[in-house]
């Protein structure tokens, strides 16, 4: 296995075991709130705090970009560990057990590695570039015989942190339901995508996502045999915040109900 994917792991699982042992004792979660519909507790700082511990000990000069305290600068800025210590915080909190760890690494602008960690499941997604995806050891591919989006069944998340943009989510949601079978909105990013690449639901679709909840799942749909694109059917996700993701066929098939949903000027 690569190093670097062997500690990604390493850090994934000790802040899986960080976010399990908060879960069973939920009297001791101290929840703070962002922003609107923002929270975090005291459980994703632990969490986070664990992941930079493992990688700090092999990794001391990569850089560390993380969703609670920002960017940890390294003498290489050429590798950065992106990371979402617990996605799925609000699920979190209200004792839904649905979340992850997502670990990422960049090189040089391009990612390398993902790993997405469910501790309550113990479910572990990989993947490495160029060498394919896994859910534990087992392999992970897309189901490309789906040729439309008759019977589908689509991941989404809703932008209540601007909610300005529910109009639009609900004119997506409605010009899809006139085909797919059902929606299923769980709360956590980097899983929806990984659901995806294990054929659990068929295609995902979100405004108002984070580089570090995405950027983990991204690789690993993608190693599974996935496409991974912005509203506009192109590759700015990161940087535009709006994502759909599926197979290269219902991706096309998604893209021709959403975009005659967004207004000319429509960004998030």
């Amino acid at each position: 296995m690569n190093p670097m994917l062997n500690i990604a792991i390493r850090a994934a699982r000790k802040a899986g075991n960080v976010i399990a042992k908060g879960y069973e004792r939920r009297d001791e979660i101290q929840t703070m709130t962002k922003g609107t519909n923002d929270f975090v507790t005291n459980i994703d700082k632990a969490s986070e705090a664990a992941i930079i511990e493992v990688i700090r000990k092999s990794y001391p000069e990569h850089t560390i970009i993380t969703e609670e305290s920002g960017a940890h600068e390294g003498k290489d800025s050429d590798i950065q560990w992106v990371i979402d210590p617990l996605d799925g915080t609000t699920n979190f909190v209200k004792g839904l057990p649905h979340f992850a760890v997502s670990i990422a690494i960049r090189v040089k602008g391009r990612t390398e590695f993902g790993v997405v960690y469910d501790p309550i499941r113990n479910e572990l997604f990989t993947a490495v570039r160029g060498e394919g995806a896994k859910i534990n050891e087992l392999r992970l591919r897309v189901d490309s015989s789906k040729r439309d989006l008759q019977g589908a069944i689509l991941a989404t998340g809703f932008p209540f942190k601007k909610t300005s943009l529910m109009p639009t989510q609900f004119a997506m949601m409605s010009s899809l339901a006139e085909d797919v079978a059902d929606f299923r909105r769980a709360g956590s990013a980097a899983l929806d995508l990984c659901y995806v690449a294990a054929n659990r639901v068929d295609g995902y679709f979100e405004m108002g996502v984070k580089p570090w909840d995405i950027a983990a799942g991204d690789l690993i749909l993608r190693e599974a045999g996935g496409l991974v694109c912005d509203f506009n059917g192109d590759h700015k996700y990161f940087t535009e915040s709006h994502i759909v993701a599926a197979t290269p066929r219902l991706v096309k098939e998604m893209l021709k109900k959403i975009q005659p949903c967004l207004n000319p000027d429509f960004k998030v």
